[in-house]
């Protein structure tokens, strides 16, 4: 059977989180005259992607991710701050910040007109609806899922049988898991029996024991896959989206 359905994982295979991430964090340290450099932005980087692992893990709620990151990052830089506080000031920024990833848009554009498109992320609600309502590729979407409302998170079954629970007429068969996780989206795929493509522009090594359906470096390469399993279907538009 086609694809018809294509869920998309958010930050850093249709966002650029990183950028987000850096301009977050220098405003927000900025705002309160601690130090900022380079170094304290890859050290928070590292203790925030720690935290967001144990908690796809489910070894840490939510919560204590937000109320330990930046406990974390000020222990190392020896700032004696309010880190909920800090925390607090930071998702508001980060909630301004929609920038996408090099060709996101356009593959947003073309997709949207054979597929029913969705965002499942397992960020902060109020940061990514923020996100996402500022994207130009809002229009192109039926949908966020949003792991802070779905009661779970990937790669965790719960996780998709909400998804597909709130899919019109979903079909396991016809849907298409895209991201950069393996962790998160690729092994959530693999578990729920779904079809799956890896986002690899960092051409990393994979590391699962269950293969993935595909493997991409650049967001453009879905679409060959795609014009493929569809036969002939989208033979002509694949023209088109080359061009754009």
């Amino acid at each position: 059977m086609v694809y018809r359905t294509i869920l998309f994982d958010a930050d850093m295979t249709l966002f650029d989180f990183k950028t987000a991430e850096t301009i977050a964090l220098t405003q927000t340290l900025s705002a309160h005259a601690y130090p900022c450099d380079p170094h304290i932005i890859a050290r928070y980087s590292a203790i925030n992607d720690s935290l967001w692992k144990a908690f796809e893990r489910g070894e840490i709620s939510r919560e204590v991710l937000t109320e330990t990151r930046f406990m974390k990052l000020f222990d190392t830089l020896g700032i004696h701050g309010d880190p909920a506080a800090f925390n607090q000031e930071y998702m508001s920024n980060m909630s301004q910040q929609p920038l996408l990833l090099d060709g996101a848009l356009e593959l947003c554009r073309y997709l949207s007109e054979e597929y029913r498109l969705y965002i499942i992320t397992n960020g902060i609600t109020k940061t990514q609806q923020s996100r996402f309502a500022r994207s130009q590729i809002t229009p192109y979407f039926q949908g966020l899922f949003v792991s802070e409302e779905t009661g779970s998170q990937k790669p965790h079954r719960a996780y998709f049988d909400y998804v597909s629970a709130h899919i019109p007429q979903w079909e396991p068969e016809s849907t298409l898991v895209v991201g950069d996780s393996l962790s998160s989206d690729i092994q959530g795929a693999i578990n729920y029996g779904l079809d799956c493509c890896w986002f690899n522009p960092e051409h990393l090594p994979y590391s699962l024991i269950q293969p993935c359906t595909y493997e991409i470096h650049r967001l453009e390469e879905l679409i060959p896959i795609l014009s493929e399993k569809q036969g002939s279907v989208l033979e002509t538009n694949n023209k088109n989206y080359l061009s754009l």
